[in-house]
């Protein structure tokens, strides 16, 4: 095989990915739409460890069981050693983007059997997610885009083009199926793949998805030190953060960043969940700009309350309300 091909880049890839964070696993998994990006992985991983292809059929369009179905057959021709097509049903909650990755994530989980799993997003996708990040002021955690290696979930195309995976499913001789959805200008990650990117691309003289994935690198960097800075000044306040109420003389000299930080440490400790940039920042404030304001809500993991930081005299405390 040619050095320079594209499924020798994408293997190659994929051996690094082991050596640095999986040379301890023996089987794996690889969540396969039948795209492009997904089809081109689970025939190179195939090639380095035993493969089984998990195949999550959304029914959002007709005949999509055809398509999980030719996704199934295409994985075992590849060399995958199982394949399993996973039926869901897709809600509401977040809009169809967040609610089909939602069902998506939830059954891949539920299927994986202990094994880590594939998943094909390339660096075009980690600098749509920048993208996404900045112009949502969602925060340096958001801007930090994707871990390559998130246990369970392994990303080992991150530092790929997507236009590597297209060459090496024609050099394989596979057809994928192309997703009608990736075309359709309604969701917003389309239109920064259509138009933001390439518009950014002419107008910056190239090279912008690159560096986007380097900033996202830089950031997640930065955010994991930080995030060890917070997570050590919890444990100091408390049992690893698990803690009724947050004493503000112990956090207000804290640094913003790492203040920022043990307040969404203990929040999630608490019992919240998918913390957004304003909320973690309206709690901050009742630590630094107090003026008696009342409490900040915040989502709970419980569907059947509402979740309040408040401030009481020194202290920072959670309360719960029935909906």
């Amino acid at each position: 095989m040619d050095r320079q091909s594209a499924v020798a880049q994408l293997r190659g890839a994929v051996v690094r990915y082991v050596r640095d964070f999986a040379a301890h696993e023996r089987r794996w998994c690889v969540g396969l739409s039948g795209g492009p990006d997904s089809l081109a992985l689970a025939a190179v991983a195939a090639t380095v460890m035993p493969t089984t292809a998990l195949i999550v059929d959304h029914r959002l369009q007709p005949g999509s069981d055809a398509v999980a179905s030719t996704a199934r057959e295409q994985a075992i021709a590849v060399g995958c050693v199982g394949a399993e097509v996973l039926h869901v049903d897709v809600g509401t909650a977040g809009g169809p983007e967040a609610a089909a990755r939602s069902a998506r994530y939830r059954a891949l989980g539920d299927a994986r059997a202990g094994a880590q799993v594939l998943l094909a997003h390339t660096l075009d996708d980690q600098a749509e997610t920048v993208l996404l990040g900045l112009g949502r002021g969602s925060g340096a955690r958001s801007i930090a885009g994707m871990r390559p290696y998130d246990p369970p979930w392994c990303r080992p195309l991150l530092g790929v083009r997507r236009d590597l995976t297209r060459r090496a499913c024609i050099e394989l001789g596979l057809t994928p199926w192309q997703d009608p959805h990736n075309a359709d200008p309604r969701f917003t990650r389309v239109r920064l793949r259509t138009e933001v990117l390439p518009l950014l691309e002419q107008v910056l003289g190239g090279g912008v998805a690159e560096a986007l994935a380097r900033t996202a690198t830089a950031l997640r960097e930065d955010n994991d030190t930080l995030d060890a800075m917070a997570s050590d000044a919890l444990a100091e306040l408390g049992a690893d953060g698990v803690l009724d109420v947050l004493p503000i003389a112990a956090v207000s000299p804290l640094p913003a960043a790492v203040r920022r930080r043990v307040v969404r440490g203990w929040l999630l400790a608490g019992g919240a969940v998918g913390l957004n940039e304003v909320q973690i920042r309206a709690v901050d404030d009742l630590i630094i700009a107090w003026r008696g304001q009342g409490g900040v809500a915040v989502p709970s993991e419980r569907p059947h309350e509402r979740l309040f930081a408040g401030r009481s005299n020194e202290l920072l405390t959670l309360y719960r309300e029935p909906v």
